[in-house]
């Protein structure tokens, strides 16, 4: 088993940890259609960790495998140095891993308060019948979790539209409510699927800073699937780069920006 415990310096001479999670050799395939194939990669505490690759390389399907979503058919995840066994997604949440998708999966009819909280279920320990009377505990633990919530707008600068419906608002601050989702499981690894896609460019600045002070203040290993190139070298420690299911890159962001397949596959050179 690889070192999970010796420090990395990245290229900027930032010091990340050891490694948290090892994908090995894992293949995915759905009936003949191969997703993905035989890709080794691990993730390191403390780092923001990228994977990129065209429109079809198998991104988001990786991204499925690490939250649990799916299973590889071949091939291990290892979780803390050991190997973790078929889970359902919540049991990994329960883990510390956490997530936002590729299309907005909010509850519209909620405010953004409401959202918030629900991420905080997997935290919440009180049973049914307590919470549906809100007394002792349950009502404790109820004024905890909303405290914690009102950091989280506080820390995203959300609070003017805490108590508006989700559908109301515009897609950057919903992508932003997702995030605050997502963080109010206090993750200790969160995945973001393209939290920039649709954006202008003031959205992507102001959720590009959200991204590093999650990373910087929480100290959270961040996994994220980015196709703004720009984002992805000025976010980034080390990125992997997926191609047709395969991996064809993996290291710094110079070295994979300088890496001929990477450029081949993203112009779409044809290789005899």
């Amino acid at each position: 088993m690889r070192d999970t415990v010796e420090p990395y310096v990245t290229e900027d001479g930032r010091t990340i940890g050891g490694v948290v999670m090892e994908l090995k050799n894992i293949t995915l395939r759905f009936g003949g259609v191969v997703a993905i194939k035989d890709i080794s990669f691990d993730i390191r505490e403390g780092e923001i960790r990228a994977i990129i690759g065209p429109n079809g390389a198998g991104k988001s399907s990786m991204l499925n495998v690490i939250s649990g979503f799916y299973t590889p058919t071949e091939g291990e995840v290892w979780f803390e140095g050991k190997p973790r066994p078929k889970m359902r997604p919540y049991q990994v949440a329960q883990q510390g891993i956490a997530r936002t998708f590729q299309n907005i999966a909010l509850f519209a009819g909620m405010s953004t308060l409401d959202n918030i909280m629900t991420g905080r279920i997997t935290r919440m320990k009180s049973g049914l019948f307590s919470q549906a009377l809100w007394m002792g505990k349950a009502e404790r633990e109820e004024t905890e979790h909303r405290a914690a919530v009102e950091k989280i707008i506080d820390f995203l600068e959300i609070q003017h539209i805490r108590k508006t419906p989700v559908g109301r608002l515009p897609y950057g601050l919903q992508k932003r409510v997702e995030l605050g989702r997502a963080l109010a499981a206090e993750p200790r690894l969160l995945l973001l699927d393209e939290p920039m896609a649709g954006m202008n460019v003031e959205e992507k600045e102001d959720m590009s800073r959200f991204i590093l002070d999650v990373n910087d203040e929480f100290g959270t290993t961040i996994v994220l699937i980015e196709h703004d190139m720009g984002v992805v070298m000025d976010l980034s420690d080390r990125v992997v780069v997926m191609d047709y299911g395969k991996k064809i890159g993996d290291g710094p962001p110079a070295e994979v920006r300088n890496n001929k397949e990477v450029i081949d596959a993203y112009l779409g050179v044809s290789h005899d």
